[in-house]
């Protein structure tokens, strides 16, 4: 790496090259991005009180607030669970070194996925429920090949809002045009450097320019924010963080800086994890004007800042050194089926297996209510969590 240039040096043609293909947008004010659903007044609506449910904590949350939301998707700490995130598959174009072990993965055999129309059906019991928000991830969503029409059957569910994909970014100036028609209304895209010869390091892969002409194309097909994921490592990228900040200048861009979290196989250490905090610290050093903005949903996960007359804005995922466990309202199901209630938690229940048994729509939410229910107050801390077993990210689903 000490062979590579400054970082000022380095990082400047990717922000000419965006100012290039687009020319500056006019101004625009700062938007979320995501449709926020209005909640009733506490009084218009009595929370439901599942008999079955065994959890007292639970009942007596129920009991006592009213909340119009389903019972099956509240659990204990009375988070309510309006956002699903589905693993369209296990498979990657690129092998990230946080991601992927070195050694690779043990991919689970087809027959054991998820078919298309069982994610269709499991979508549409969790929108029944309640859920108005589902993300598409992986391994690589976009190499799915029945990766659209899952987006267009997904579209017709009544009331999901928005329909959300993960992507590194490869295929997905060649795709997104026809995402776009089929109804993908939100784009995240991982890009951890914008030097090429460090990115071929980091995904252990070529592939740079794809990713870029695919901000690009988010941009020209009018996305607003387009999200940019940047996952900091110390020793590795974070030496590029004014870089990244600079790209929203005049573009809708919102770059997500994500603190390093362990997982099976990415071998995780504290030293290598660079805090919000710091992270913070050192873009002051080049805008001091930098401004935190007013969160703009109780359970959004990001920290949102941004530069003062900047188009786009910038934040910051905490989740080892802040967590947000307390207003987490996201689930995850596994490419495989498995439902998971906590990124961090090593607990599943397989929701395939049911579906495959012949469960009533009855019976499926009924297992999902009480996994939910057992979702535990907070997750058991960075150091905790780098001691545990848990799946390699690419088999959980971003």
């Amino acid at each position: 790496m000490a062979a590579m240039a400054t970082v000022s040096q380095r990082g400047r043609w990717p922000w000419l090259l965006l100012r290039r293909a687009f020319p500056a947008p006019p101004g625009r004010g700062c938007r979320s991005g995501v449709p926020v659903r209005q909640q009733q007044h506490p009084q218009a609506v009595a929370a439901p009180v599942a008999q079955e449910f065994t959890n007292p904590r639970r009942k007596g949350f129920l009991s006592e607030h009213a909340a119009p939301f389903s019972a099956f998707l509240t659990d204990g700490f009375g988070r309510q669970h309006n956002y699903l995130r589905i693993s369209l598959t296990e498979k990657c174009n690129l092998r990230c070194q946080y991601c992927m072990p070195e050694e690779g993965v043990q991919l689970t055999p087809k027959s054991e996925l998820l078919s298309t129309q069982e994610i269709i059906t499991l979508a549409g019991l969790f929108v029944k429920e309640g859920v108005d928000k589902i993300r598409l991830t992986g391994g690589e969503p976009l190499i799915r090949p029945d990766v659209v029409d899952i987006i267009a059957q997904m579209r017709k569910l009544e009331g999901l809002e928005t329909i959300a994909v993960t992507t590194n970014g490869i295929s997905l100036a060649r795709l997104l045009p026809r995402l776009k028609e089929a109804g993908l209304n939100a784009i995240n895209i991982s890009l951890d450097t914008l030097v090429p010869a460090k990115f071929e390091f980091i995904v252990r892969r070529k592939g740079f320019h794809k990713v870029m002409e695919g901000i690009h194309k988010a941009l020209e097909l009018g996305y607003d924010p387009v999200k940019v994921n940047c996952v900091v490592m110390r020793g590795l990228n974070e030496d590029e963080l004014v870089d990244f900040v600079a790209l929203t200048e005049k573009y809708p861009l919102d770059v997500r800086f994500i603190e390093y979290m362990p997982f099976d196989g990415n071998k995780w250490n504290f030293k290598k994890m660079v805090s919000y905090k710091e992270m913070v610290d050192t873009i002051k050093q080049r805008w001091p004007e930098l401004e935190k903005l007013p969160c703009e949903e109780a359970s959004s996960t990001a920290k949102a800042y941004k530069v003062p007359h900047f188009e786009g804005q910038v934040s910051f995922i905490t989740s080892m050194s802040e967590h947000f466990c307390g207003s987490c309202n996201r689930l995850r199901i596994t490419a495989d089926g498995n439902l998971k209630v906590c990124l961090f938690g090593s607990s599943e229940v397989s929701l395939r297996d049911h579906l495959r048994s012949n469960a009533s729509e009855e019976e499926l939410v009924q297992i999902i209510g009480e996994a939910v229910g057992r979702k535990k107050k907070q997750h058991a801390g960075m150091f905790n969590i780098s001691q545990m077993k848990n799946r390699p990210m690419i088999l959980i689903g971003g």
